[in-house]
């Protein structure tokens, strides 16, 4: 990654600071219930980091029509939440032993309390966004929570054979992308944004969600176990052949260069507002881990 790359994307980590410390206090009371297993599995999950790149997208979604409301923090937590338990459900499906580096939780607490704790953290974000009263942040959340459902359906039905460009679009879209343009949608609701600018930041969304994946998936076949903090090739054991493997790697970076470009052009109506997400793009489609 060059160094340009990092440094514009510490200025963007380094601008929603506050904003990003109060969305982890508020994980902190929102990982919490009455079943001792479920606070300790939430709590493990939580300590185990991560780049926080969906509430950031919200973040800034929010800030790039004006809005600094308390709102986006509680639905900064939530769109963490709910990528929480897809990840939960995900190494459960897939036997993973890792997770960022460390342990994956059903390593320790065994698959049956695992899936719970998974539909226990789905739930709670549901709860946490209640409070905002507003059925289109309802009406969000329930739609990328049936596609993201949907394409852990369709990958198992992929698995042992090759897929087309078309498939693998469609799949990590629904696995991945949904969640980044849904994080801008939230963004954008807060902010009461119109709908031709709600429809630029989700497009901008789904191009970089696109861009995140496409990355990931070249990386899990290029990279060692030690700088991906999880199984380098793991895709390619349990027979998910992702494109990027069948179809090159060269080829699969242009790929996700195209997708940066199409978020950077959905960012037009926005100037120089949008400047930090244009950055963020960029860390997202250059980096190495």
């Amino acid at each position: 990654m060059s160094t340009l790359a990092i440094t514009t994307a510490r200025e963007v980590f380094d601008l929603l600071r506050d904003d990003l410390t109060a969305i982890e206090r508020e994980l902190g009371r929102d990982a919490v219930s009455s079943v001792s297993t479920i606070t300790e599995i939430a709590e493990y999950l939580r300590g185990g980091g991560g780049k926080r790149i969906r509430p950031s997208l919200l973040l800034l979604a929010a800030r790039c029509l004006g809005y600094s409301g308390l709102g986006m923090i509680r639905l900064g937590a939530v769109v963490e939440l709910v990528h929480t338990a897809t990840l939960v459900h995900d190494d459960i499906i897939d036997g993973a032993d890792t997770r960022r580096g460390r342990p994956s939780a059903n390593t320790t607490w065994g698959n049956e309390k695992c899936v719970l704790a998974g539909d226990w953290l789905y739930m709670q974000a549901f709860h946490i966004a209640l409070e905002e009263r507003n059925f289109k942040v309802l009406d969000l959340l329930i739609s990328l929570t049936q596609q993201m459902v949907e394409g852990e359906l369709l990958q198992i039905q992929m698995l042992g054979r090759a897929v087309s460009e078309a498939e693998y679009y469609d799949l990590i879209f629904r696995k991945t992308a949904c969640l980044f343009s849904v994080s801008m949608q939230l963004g954008a609701t807060l902010a009461g944004a119109n709908p031709e600018q709600e429809e630029a930041l989700a497009s901008y969304g789904h191009a970089v969600g696109l861009a995140f994946q496409i990355v990931d998936d070249v990386l899990d076949v290029e990279q060692p176990s030690e700088a991906l903090g999880k199984t380098a090739g793991k895709d390619a054991q349990q027979q998910k052949i992702t494109f990027p493997a069948v179809y090159g790697l060269a080829r699969s970076r242009e790929m996700a260069e195209e997708e940066r470009q199409a978020a950077h052009l959905a960012l037009q109506p926005f100037d120089e507002r949008a400047e930090r997400l244009r950055e963020l793009a960029d860390f997202i489609v250059r980096r190495k881990t």
